[in-house]
């Protein structure tokens, strides 16, 4: 280690590389730290953090850039600090466990651990000196340090009942052999009314989106005509994306909003979110014919497009940071009155200024003159405020958000972690691949696949299994090989079945098929039900690692069990593997008698209940040229998740081609296949005579959703 360095210097990840300089002696995480812990007979100080946390920042900057403190720290612990994305194994263990000490959770995540890695004191943020209501940061060491010095025993024995705690808390007692579609019912009531009929979204602030409950809502109203399902649903999706966490010039969602009408936001955005989100925007556009829906999705591609993704190789970048330092709040993304004057002309900003809420007060606390721009009117009612026509209102709107755009794109950029995870990835290859499908667009099929294609290549082995992380963010930076969770095998598998319905590439399944062994294998409890979130080992795991856990709760990325769940269900409807479904059933059966408590946060399990419950429905379009496309419109209209369309070219139709249930339900698909462009619809093992007419097509699908 370098005066000048720590031993982050080593470190791939770009938010562990931030602290290189500063003067703690940081380790990663690693058996390396804890050894020296164990032999000097010292605490572990341990920081979970982002690149894209603000709170990590200042506390960086607050505290741990400080040489005095520093001192402290390096005199009196091992110092670990981790990268929640890179590393939420980690995360999400020491999250329960501080949330168990302290009732509070989220980041910066700061722990005091045993040097064997048990908590025993934790929290989130702390100032360096005594304010908000908090303890200084240098008293609160102090206080650990001599605890673990002349109290020991009484440390030992508050580690000890936190990790119990932990363990207990994700053993959950829920096994339930009633799985019907009342759960389904109740999780949907308790969305409903959790539901803001006033501003969208659910509950109060801050507000988050919650993009697989959304789904959830969005299928249940075109099943059963559920208007309050369908008003939740739309409602909250419209109002999100006339507030001001969407970026109104550049596209795509911030975080969270911090009130409850979305206008300010924590501004850093996520590629979990944006994939989540799309998904969202098409199925709503795709079920209720809704056009803003389908502008709001293209436009959440066009940013990850333009500012997220690697164009050349494939792949999808992770966040985009809220602030170019810490003396701004979103500088990069709000405006005062005084700078879209010098942008826009006087009949831009006279119309602008009413659409966009452009004031002489802004939203921002930090600058109140800064203000985030979101749509407070219509074009009508900004048109009629401005004194103008709606047709002269609509051109000068736009030429007033590219001149906005423009002049914004002159401004230091906040950073873009590049680093490219599997899990994150598959939810936006997902994304893509539908919304490609929904909206007729090739380009963003052929992102899709490249990417897929990618993560395939560099992160699956047959070996030693699948990469959470596929390429670091600096270029040339040493890639590192960390071992994927269940949520980086879950998604895969849905990008993988999606890849193949657009593709009928069989490389495809049969990777979907090696990758689920590989899950159930390594993840799947084949004695207490339900997948753990990490792959089992006989290896000693460093600190609370070896605690076990089987998460349910989507948080916002959609659960894992529920996730894994629903990927062997439709694997099932393709192979007939009994094994599959009965393992699925099994893991949903694990959560039954408590997942209602869960409500808006179950969204996901909702979802794959579905699939278990409800027939499989697949509508099979043979042909190509304009009449299969059109067939092929028609099979997309509506969401529903037990739906699946497959468009196959007639020399895709063979048996070795199709998977085995496929070519045993349609058998005789390649006799048809030479004719004109043609569709089948199926429900389970039952299918309806073929079709040319794009109406009927129309018609036999809603018969049979």
């Amino acid at each position: 280690m370098s005066e000048s360095r720590n031993f982050l210097d080593r470190a791939a990840s770009s938010y562990l590389r931030t602290a290189m300089h500063q003067p703690i002696h940081w380790h990663e995480w690693g058996e390396e730290a804890f050894a020296r812990a164990t032999a000097e007979d010292k605490p572990v100080l341990l920081d979970i953090g982002a690149v894209w946390c603000h709170w990590c920042h200042v506390m960086d900057r607050e505290s741990y850039e400080d040489p005095s403190l520093a001192k402290v720290i390096n005199e009196h612990f091992v110092a670990v600090k981790v990268d929640r994305d890179e590393r939420p194994d980690v995360d999400s263990r020491y999250q329960a466990a501080v949330s168990a000490i302290s009732g509070q959770a989220g980041w910066p995540l700061t722990a005091i651990l045993t040097p064997d890695g048990r908590p025993y004191f934790g929290g989130t943020y702390f100032p360096r000196e005594d304010r908000y209501g908090r303890p200084g940061f240098e008293r609160v060491l102090l206080t650990m340090a001599d605890v673990w010095k002349t109290r020991r025993a009484e440390a030992l024995e508050s580690a000890g009942s936190i990790v119990s705690a932990i363990e207990h808390g994700e053993t959950f007692a829920g096994r339930s052999g009633s799985l019907s579609l009342g759960i389904i019912d109740k999780l949907v009531e308790s969305a409903v009314r959790q539901f803001d009929p006033h501003h969208g979204g659910f509950g109060s602030q801050p507000k988050f989106p919650h993009p697989a409950a959304v789904d959830l809502l969005i299928d249940v109203a075109g099943r059963t005509g559920s208007e309050a399902a369908r008003t939740a649903a739309m409602v909250t999706l419209e109002q999100m994306s006339r507030g001001g966490i969407y970026d109104q010039l550049a596209g795509g969602f911030h975080r969270y909003s911090v009130d409850e009408r979305w206008v300010v936001p924590h501004f850093e955005k996520m590629l979990y979110d944006n994939a989540g989100l799309l998904g969202n925007y098409v199925h709503a556009f795709e079920s209720f014919v809704d056009a803003d829906s389908a502008r709001v999705a293209k436009d959440i591609m066009r940013w990850l497009d333009e500012t997220m993704t690697d164009r050349e190789r494939g792949g999808f970048y992770a966040s985009q940071d809220a602030d170019l330092s810490l003396d701004d709040d979103g500088d990069y993304f709000t405006w005062t009155r005084d700078e879209a004057a010098a942008v826009l002309t006087a009949d831009e900003l006279a119309l602008a200024e009413h659409y966009y809420d452009i004031g002489e007060l802004g939203d921002m606390h930090h600058n109140p003159k800064k203000n985030v721009l979101h749509r407070k009117h219509t074009i009508e009612e900004a048109a009629q405020k401005a004194g103008v026509a709606v047709e002269i209102a609509s051109a000068l709107l736009e030429s007033s958000r590219l001149k906005l755009f423009t002049a914004r794109t002159q401004r230091p950029t906040p950073f873009i972690d590049k680093t490219i995870y599997t899990s994150w990835n598959a939810l936006a290859i997902s994304a893509y691949l539908h919304a490609a499908r929904v909206l007729e667009l090739g380009e963003p099929r052929a992102f899709a696949l490249k990417t897929l294609d990618r993560i395939l290549d560099e992160g699956w082995d047959t070996e030693r299994g699948l990469a959470h992380v596929i390429s670091y963010s600096e270029e040339g930076q040493d890639k590192r090989y960390i071992a994927g969770v269940l949520d980086d095998y879950a998604f895969l598998l849905h990008a993988l079945v999606d890849a193949w319905e657009a593709t009928a590439n069989r490389r495809y399944y049969e990777t979907a098929m090696a990758i689920a062994d590989r899950m159930v294998s390594r993840f799947y409890d084949a004695t207490g039900g339900a997948f753990f979130d990490t792959e089992q080992s006989d290896e000693p795991q460093l600190g609370v690692l070896s605690a076990r856990r089987k998460p349910l709760q989507d948080s916002p990325t959609p659960a894992g069990n529920s996730s894994a769940a629903a990927a062997l269900l439709r694997l099932e409807g393709m192979s007939g593997r009994a094994d599959f479904r009965e393992k699925a059933e099994d893991t949903l059966e694990s959560f039954a008698g408590v997942v209602e408590h869960f409500g808006l946060y179950a969204g996901m399990y909702g979802l794959a209940l579905e699939l278990l419950l409800l027939p499989p429905i697949q509508v099979a379009v043979i042909g190509e040229g304009m009449e299969a496309r059109r067939l092929a419109v028609m099979a997309t209209a509506r969401y529903a998740v037990n739906k699946q369309v497959l468009v196959l070219r007639p020399d895709q139709v063979t048996a070795e081609n199709l998977p085995p249930v496929l070519a045993e339900t349609l058998p005789h698909l390649p006799e048809l296949a030479a004719g004109k462009p043609f569709a089948v619809v199926c429900k389970g093992t039952s299918c309806l005579p073929p079709t040319s007419d794009p109406e009927k097509l129309l018609e036999s699908v809603n018969a049979w959703l």
